[in-house]
């Protein structure tokens, strides 16, 4: 076993409350170690809705804080990432039978002035005859109400944030599970297990945050033998993609006959992404699968307000995630708490433990600095919040605009196909430049795994991305394995076992 090394603060768990901890806490001067026994964003991170939103159902259930906190992260994150959050105009068709067309006004108004807006359009009532929100929807629906949020490329906001860590000092170690922690005089002595090599080493660290998702609860009685009064509620939410249903880009918020409201969100150009479900779960987290009776439930909200009628038949793609949520003892799984808990665990005189229950992708910047709250007290690091204000890697577009960016890398790349360049662009920003640094042409990107997709961008994915196996690269970093299936994943496997560091490098 390597000799046991000496940080501040190690994280374990690879989600997006993980790394935006491991950032944070990085950027204000500690030495940080993150641990992910899978890939950043395996699991519920990048099984989402894909939206930055202040969670406009959340209201109903009085979460006010929590919705004003998420109103607010969502211009935040607007400017930090431009290049993967972008704003969109939801339209809510008004089905009377649900909410009162009061309530949802009221509802909206709310909305609009519970964060304090400021880049983002106000809401608006909408007369569908004739227009093009109304083209897509049956005769029925006659009125609707508009209001703004965001779009998120989910598991890339999570892999930003540890190249943003990363870059600050921090380790990320992926495909590294821990196996154990215990509290010695000084803090906690914690083995982790290299899965990929076969290799464990022991880290020392003052205190410990588990950011474990789904396994939070297991996390603390397996792997440190430790009880708590906090449960983890686990809620599955499925998604179901088919070929775009309609033109334009604007995304419908349906609202069902049992009170649950179904996105239907334009995705990718060609798809359109529709979810969720709530159902509760109590199998393996890393096992839940969309079934048959969610994929029924969501076509038959579709068909409810659509021309386009879907089935079973005409999803290209399903995926499910367990959102970890904290137990607030409600009956109803849509009505459970999306807010953040956390549980420290800091007995007089000894190292911190500090476990995180339930959060959105919304709010993970803020639920990290609430986070180094809690710890500063013991770590007693100097520097205070920063993020809000820093832009996560590629996002400092000139002007925060993604189309003057893209035109500007047409006029310096002209032989970069328009799909290519406009995709690069979305996913990398101005790190593109980190891809095409000395190319003149297509040739000199090196070979085409087919799909626009390069040599070029693989290396740079398994460089400075952690890209390890195909699904890291088609389905977590890219998306290509929406296209392509999984043609290009024998190719890209190849290449990356073909770049393996040796079994006896070093743990970084």
């Amino acid at each position: 076993m390597a000799q046991a090394a000496q940080v501040d603060l190690l994280v374990v768990g690879g989600g997006i409350n993980g790394v935006g901890i491991a950032r944070d806490a990085a950027g204000r001067g500690l030495s940080v170690v993150l641990a992910e026994k899978d890939d950043l964003a395996s699991h519920t991170s990048s099984w989402s809705s894909k939206l930055i939103h202040g969670g406009l159902r959340y209201l109903e259930y009085y979460e006010f804080r929590l919705v004003r906190e998420a109103l607010i992260e969502r211009e935040v994150l607007l400017q930090a990432a431009p290049h993967i959050v972008w704003p969109l105009e939801f339209v809510l068709p008004h089905s009377p039978e649900q909410r009162p067309a009061w309530m949802i006004r009221a509802g909206l108004f709310l909305y609009d002035h519970l964060g304090g807006r400021k880049k983002l359009p106000a809401s608006r009532r909408l007369r569908l005859e004739g227009t093009a929100y109304g083209a897509p929807l049956k005769p029925w629906v006659r009125t609707a109400f508009s209001y703004a949020d965001c779009a998120v490329d989910d598991s890339r906001l999570v892999v930003l944030n540890a190249i943003d860590a990363h870059e600050r000092g921090a380790r990320i170690l992926t495909r590294t599970r821990c196996t154990g922690a215990r509290r010695e005089s000084d803090g906690w002595s914690v083995e982790l297990r290299d899965e990929r090599r076969g290799v464990t080493r022991t880290i020392r660290a003052r205190a410990l945050v588990n950011a474990a998702g789904p396994w939070v609860s297991s996390f603390l009685q397996e792997e440190l033998g430790l009880d708590t009064r906090s449960r983890v509620r686990l809620v599955k939410g499925s998604h179901i993609v088919t070929r775009k249903l309609y033109d334009g880009g604007h995304p419908y918020i349906l609202q069902n006959e049992d009170k649950r409201i179904v996105f239907v969100i334009p995705w990718r150009d060609e798809f359109s992404l529709i979810g969720t479900t709530d159902v509760p779960y109590e199998g393996d987290p890393a096992a839940v699968t969309c079934s048959p009776e969610e994929t029924a439930y969501l076509c038959q909200v579709v068909n409810r307000y659509f021309r386009h009628e879907i089935g079973p038949g005409d999803v290209v793609w399903s995926y499910a995630g367990v959102r970890p949520l904290y137990d607030d003892a409600s009956a109803n799984p849509s009505a459970v708490t999306r807010d953040y808990v956390f549980d420290l665990d800091a007995p007089t005189g000894q190292a911190p433990l500090l476990s995180v229950f339930g959060g959105k992708l919304t709010t993970y910047r803020k639920l990290a600095e609430h986070a180094l709250e809690k710890l500063q007290p013991v770590l007693g690091f100097a520097r205070g919040a920063w993020t809000a204000s820093a832009v996560l890697p590629g996002g400092d577009l000139p002007g925060a605009d993604p189309a003057r960016f893209l035109a500007e890398l047409r006029r310096e790349h002209p032989w970069l196909p328009e799909d290519v360049a406009r995709r690069l662009a979305r996913n990398y920003g101005t790190r593109t430049s980190r891809i095409l640094a000395g190319r003149r042409g297509l040739n000199d990107l090196g070979r085409h795994f087919g799909g626009g997709f390069y040599e070029a961008e693989l290396e740079h994915l398994h460089r400075e991305e952690w890209a390890r196996e195909p699904e890291d690269v088609l389905w977590r970093r890219t998306k290509l394995g929406l296209r392509a299936g999984n043609e290009l994943a024998v190719p890209i496997g190849a290449w990356l076992a073909a770049h393996a560091a040796p079994a006896t490098e070093p743990v970084s």
